[in-house]
């Protein structure tokens, strides 16, 4: 199993807290919808499926990487694939459901495609992805962010409909927020050359890394309290604005 070290799978360790629980609020807004046959793309460490697979009759997730607790229901099938292309017949779910994935697919307009083409007619794709202009700095592992209009022309190419949302916080979440711009700007005002938008992206990707958990890490030990009593009730899904933290699609085939 590849072990997996990168800060863009999001733990449960106190410093991505702030992460995890607008993560976590996207999977049971998503299980307020699905039912029958779902697929998820992009299992991440699996702490999702928990909230999905009682939804569903056939709960299938897939990810490039093995996650360690999949296997807790009857209905959950695992299995260990790039995309795309996505490798399961045409019209075989009725939901499908991938968070914070499609920034990291080179092929974007073929993803999308796949996701259609996997649905049964009135279908319904929930896609999560972060809101660029709410992008502290260039994140490297990402292939591109969208803003809301560049992913509903996206959706729109192959679904019916789009419904547009996103992921907002309340006061305490932006106290965070403003404290890890703060932070965020005393580290890339080193980057007098501007480098982290003119080298390619794999050579800034470790260099991201560390610097990310660093930074989370600080801004834990220096706010202990308010990093980790944000709760997945402090975000709120509300139609989608700049100031959303997350774009929350819903597209329906």
């Amino acid at each position: 199993m590849a072990k997996i070290t990168t800060a863009e799978r999001v733990s449960q360790e106190a410093s991505d807290n702030y992460v995890f629980q607008r993560s976590l609020l996207a999977y049971h807004r998503a299980a307020e919808i699905v039912s029958g046959d779902v697929l998820e793309i992009g299992t991440g460490t699996g702490y999702g499926v928990k909230v999905l697979a009682p939804k569903c009759s056939r709960y299938i997730t897939i990810d490039k990487f093995q996650p360690s607790d999949v296997c807790q229901y009857d209905n959950v099938e695992y299995y260990e694939m790039c995309v795309p292309p996505i490798g399961f017949e045409g019209n075989s779910f009725d939901f499908v459901v991938s968070f914070q994935v499609i920034e990291h697919i080179e092929q974007d307009i073929e993803f999308v495609r796949e996701v259609a083409r996997l649905l049964r007619p009135g279908g319904k794709f929930i896609v999560t992805t972060p809101n660029a202009p709410m992008s502290l700095t260039r994140n490297p592992w990402h292939v591109r962010e969208y803003n809301a209009d560049e992913l509903r022309n996206l959706l729109e190419c192959h679904f019916s409909t789009v419904e547009a949302s996103g992921v907002v916080g309340n006061e305490k979440v932006m106290e965070y927020y403003r404290k890890n711009r703060r932070s965020v700007r005393r580290i890339t005002r080193w980057d007098v050359l501007d480098l982290q938008h003119r080298l390619p992206r794999w050579v800034l990707q470790k260099p991201y890394d560390l610097l990310n958990r660093m930074n989370r890490r600080v801004l834990l030990k220096k706010n202990a309290e308010l990093t980790t009593s944000i709760a997945m009730d402090d975000y709120s899904i509300v139609p989608s604005t700049e100031e959303s933290f997350d774009l929350f699609f819903v597209a329906t085939k």
